[in-house]
């Protein structure tokens, strides 16, 4: 009836038997099973997504931790702190008990009184300490002064243009035609705050100095001498200063919005349940058990800083040094210098 004869062949695969004829002008359809075979035996290389390549023998990728390691140890690597709070509540002993050195210390010399300055004055000192090789060059920036006067008002400005300008000198390095191989980074990474164990409720002082500082550097709250409160008064004290935080919309470090995948937000916030940190801080060594360790010694016993049962000093050291340096670094220099560098490039490309 005209009809072609490739059309009354049988598609590969087949049986044997044909089709109607009515139906004979649509094309073969292919069985379902077949189908279900065919993508089966698409190849893994040709899969969608992204799959991993199978290697064949040894290629020495991991060798690159081992480069970066080596690198490291050689050129070191920076790590700039703030201390702030008033005076007398242990900022300079907190941070010698970090690091375990005498890396702060009193701007008075010995035998003579320490007079209260009359406005805020930032003192930076850097050291460069060494661990099984590995060299760090750390500033330590106190602010002396801070929170001691009858009036404070804008007694946060100084810091606010300290943290500034050392985004601007980096900017200015950064910028140039001919840089530096490596720019030196003064940046502030970490601010440590102190609240006062008055165990009521944050002072309008601490909220607005954490307000306007969590906006461009990353702020970690601590409650100096918490051995002056008892366990009671330590956990209701956290829980309200919890609570204001969350009032005054506070966000301290680590921050819930630079969570990068689930297990960050994990851990991140079994640390955020904790915050702010009860520490105490000591710089001299006493026997218990046969064992030095650092500690205060009172009429009661002696407090022990790295035991967890006295006092949360370990968390904020691992939060510092161990688990987040660098994630503290890489959020100062991917979030809150990037804000001050698109701020300033934005000012200056304005006409006129």
């Amino acid at each position: 009836r005209g009809v072609p004869a490739h059309r009354l062949c049988p598609p590969r695969g087949a049986g044997s038997s044909l089709e109607p004829e009515e139906r004979s002008m649509e094309p073969p359809a292919v069985p379902e099973e077949e189908e279900e075979e065919e993508e089966e035996a698409v190849p893994l290389s040709m899969a969608p997504g992204p799959v991993g390549c199978q290697l064949f023998g040894y290629v020495g990728i991991e060798a690159v931790l081992d480069q970066m390691k080596i690198k490291t140890m050689k050129t070191g690597f920076e790590f700039n702190i703030m201390v702030v709070g008033q005076s007398g509540l242990g900022k300079s002993t907190m941070v010698n008990t970090l690091f375990k050195s005498k890396v702060s210390r009193k701007s008075s010399q010995p035998g003579q009184e320490e007079r209260i300055p009359k406005t805020v004055q930032l003192q930076s000192i850097t050291h460069v300490i060494e661990e099984k090789g590995v060299k760090m060059k750390l500033t330590v920036t106190d602010t002396p002064g801070f929170g001691d006067q009858i009036n404070n008002e804008n007694c946060w400005d100084p810091i606010i243009k300290y943290i500034n300008e050392q985004y601007e000198r980096y900017l200015r390095e950064e910028i140039l035609i001919t840089r530096k191989r490596k720019i030196p980074d003064t940046r502030v990474h970490g601010c440590v705050y102190f609240v006062p164990p008055t165990g009521h409720w944050l002072r309008p002082l601490d909220l607005e100095f954490m307000r306007r500082l969590s906006k461009i550097v990353n702020v970690v709250p601590v409650i100096a001498k918490a051995d002056t409160l008892t366990l009671e008064e330590r956990a209701e004290f956290k829980q309200r200063i919890q609570e204001d935080l969350k009032t005054h919309a506070i966000s301290v470090y680590p921050q819930e919005d630079f969570d990068q995948d689930p297990e960050d937000r994990t851990l991140n916030d079994r640390i955020r349940e904790k915050i702010p940190f009860a520490v105490v801080g000591a710089d001299q060594e006493h026997q218990v058990n046969g064992k030095r360790v650092l500690g205060r010694k009172t009429k009661w016993g002696i407090i022990e800083v790295e035991n967890p049962a006295h006092c949360e000093f370990p968390l904020l050291r691992d939060l510092l040094i161990r688990s987040h340096l660098q994630d503290l670094k890489d959020i100062t220099h991917n979030v809150h210098y990037e804000s001050y560098r698109v701020r300033r490039l934005n000012e200056s490309n304005r006409p006129g």
